[in-house]
């Protein structure tokens, strides 16, 4: 890669790292493997760098890669039983309001099917339309429309489960 790709690639990566680690959060419900899971997509998008930089919106082409990549990893059979923890919590103390509702949404999330959250994060939370949610994921408008309902439906479900 030329000098001046390299700095293209690394100016690239360094604007989105915080978008990407958060969105990556939010699907995997995991510190450790959203890292995993930016660490892959930027390996991909370095390898890639020449047409990526062609790519009419880059912001959608790394997404898509990032989407793809944390998809992939959930097909993998150690996904389904590794659990990892960040703290393991000696006594249970208070809580500040704000952990108490970003850790219910992590949950809420983590009840849906992973297709689900995928598609929810997608639309509502990074805010793609339908049509570019469907490109990422290499699915049709109206599955992304069938999975944005379902996925709301068992929302509502669960927090009126709740309350």
């Amino acid at each position: 890669m030329r000098r001046a790709d390299e700095d293209d690639f690394h100016d690239f990566v360094a604007d989105r790292m915080d978008r990407w680690r958060r969105s990556a959060f939010l699907l995997c419900q995991d510190w450790h493997a959203a890292d995993d899971v930016v660490s892959v997509t930027v390996a991909k998008l370095y390898r890639s760098w020449r047409t990526v930089r062609r790519a009419e919106n880059r912001d959608a082409y790394a997404q898509r890669v990032l989407t793809r990549s944390w998809l992939d990893e959930r097909r993998r059979p150690w996904s389904n039983r590794e659990q990892s923890w960040a703290e393991v919590p000696d006594v249970a103390g208070a809580v500040p309001e704000t952990v108490t509702d970003r850790d219910g949404l992590a949950a809420l999330l983590r009840s849906l099917a992973p297709k689900q959250r995928t598609v929810l994060v997608l639309r509502f939370y990074l805010d793609y339309s339908v049509e570019e949610t469907a490109r990422m994921l290499g699915i049709s408008a109206g599955t992304v429309k069938s999975q944005s309902a379902r996925g709301l439906a068992n929302l509502r479900t669960a927090v009126n489960r709740q309350y």
